[in-house]
């Protein structure tokens, strides 16, 4: 699961770095959660669990069927 969220991830980073930030896998929990960590300037904006819930997830969700949440470590 963690290489198809890897994969996923792929497909969202271009969007985050043109904004100047990045986004970090943590970890792949057995359970479905997935910890990131927001980075650049993306860790200190305020719309980014915005980005985050309705990003991230989203894509996560739709690209790994196990995904059951995305959480910001």
């Amino acid at each position: 699961m963690k290489e198809q969220v890897e994969k996923a991830l792929e497909k969202i980073r271009p969007a985050l770095q043109r904004d100047g930030g990045d986004v970090e896998l943590v970890e792949v929990g057995d359970d479905g959660i997935v910890k990131v960590k927001l980075t650049g300037a993306c860790g200190g904006c305020p719309m980014s669990q915005i980005t985050l819930k309705q990003g991230i997830e989203r894509v996560l969700k739709q690209e790994v069927a196990s995904v059951k949440e995305v959480v910001s470590v």
